[in-house]
């Protein structure tokens, strides 16, 4: 099989778990690879997966070899897969932005330090690297609140005709006009915002679903994470997280009974624990009425390992759009958006969006020659 190319766009806790997740597995069989949803994609594994690019504005990571920078600080995740080989593949500068909040400056010895005398690069720039390096599909792992910065990134995507997995709650798969742009040049998008393999998001959606499909009226909820890697600290600059409450919430909302009104719910990043490091903790609290009005109540608490929980879902997204790729597909990809991203143009219940990706996955992985509808634009 053909190898998959990706660019990494921020090279953090999130690009970590997943560049180590890749040789990891390279050394597994299908009845040792625990943790995957899906070992084989249309013929590849985890292990066809390939950094071309990478992307980062710490000066502790470009210009350093990629798979030497993944455990660069502020790095912090679990280092599950220590012995990664040399790629030859440099980390180099990126653009800022929005992509650093200044109240990051705070913490310049431990967290995130922007490259001291390095040039930003042009779009037309990036749009080379892109090109030269034969990237097909752009990794987006830039901070929460980086609109200007990821629209930057899928603006060179665009130009450089590849595939872009949006991966942070900045709104470009559901944003009409972004997703439009995609399809007219016949490149795949998924996202937009990744959901965990089982993080608090896809918990609290599948009480949700339960409350409504046993009949329990779920009358008001809230969803308290912590944690103490980088995406924590740039969260505590509330400004940035419109779009992130926005697309955590609507994952609940969108599979409820009835809508909750705006004071009865409330779901999104509560503090910065700094010892936590990786390690996210979540609260979930449900409140609501069974059978004669009885009231009721669940607490659930979860601990996870952060990044890695949303590397074994990027691993199937890559998959996917390079299915989508072979196809000749473009636009938004809504089957695999809705079954791994948080805020999908389409909100499918878990269970539709994971028959609809099975059937994606199912029909795309047939060889293009022989599939009749090669020239498809859209996938339904």
């Amino acid at each position: 099989m053909q190898r998959i190319r990706i660019a990494v766009v921020g090279v953090g806790n999130c690009a970590s778990s997943l560049m180590q997740g890749i040789e990891y597995y390279r050394h597994k069989k299908l009845d040792e690879a625990i943790g995957l949803m899906h070992w084989d994609i249309g013929g590849y594994k985890p292990s066809d997966i390939e950094v071309v690019a990478a992307f980062d504005i710490d000066k502790r990571k470009v210009g350093h070899e990629v798979n030497e920078a993944i455990f660069a600080k502020p790095n912090c995740t679990i280092v599950f897969c220590p012995s990664m080989p040399k790629t030859g593949i440099k980390v180099r500068m990126g653009r800022v932005l929005d992509g650093y909040a200044d109240h990051m400056k705070e913490y310049e010895e431990d967290y995130v330090f922007i490259v001291a005398g390095e040039r930003e690069p042009t779009r037309d720039e990036v749009v080379n690297i892109l090109k030269n390096s034969g990237t097909e599909i752009i990794m987006n792992y830039l901070p929460v609140g980086s609109e200007e910065a990821t629209k930057f990134y899928a603006e060179a995507a665009i130009e450089a005709g590849v595939a872009f997995v949006n991966n942070i709650p900045v709104f470009i798969a559901s944003n009409a006009v972004w997703a439009k742009r995609f399809e007219e040049r016949g490149l795949p998008i998924i996202g937009d915002d990744i959901k965990a393999q089982l993080g608090a998001t896809i918990t609290h959606r599948t009480l949700t679903d339960l409350f409504r499909k046993r009949g329990v009226k779920l009358e008001r909820t809230y969803q308290l994470n912590t944690g103490g890697n980088t995406d924590f600290l740039n969260m505590l600059n509330r400004g940035r997280l419109k779009s992130k409450k926005e697309s955590k919430t609507e994952a609940v909302q969108s599979v409820a009974a009835t809508r909750l009104n705006k004071r009865d719910i409330h779901i999104g990043p509560s503090d910065y624990v700094p010892w936590q490091n990786d390690q996210k903790i979540c609260f979930i609290r449900m409140e609501g009425k069974l059978f004669g009005d009885v009231p009721m109540n669940l607490e659930l608490r979860l601990s996870v390992e952060d990044s890695p929980n949303s590397a074994g879902v990027a691993i199937d997204s890559i998959r996917c759009a390079k299915l989508a790729l072979n196809a000749g597909l473009g636009g938004v990809l809504h089957a695999p958006s809705s079954y791994f991203c948080k805020h999908p143009p389409r909100q499918y219940p878990d269970d539709e969006a994971y028959r609809r990706t099975e059937e994606f996955i199912k029909q795309y992985s047939v060889a293009p020659a022989t599939r009749p509808d090669k020239a498809a634009k859209v996938p339904a």
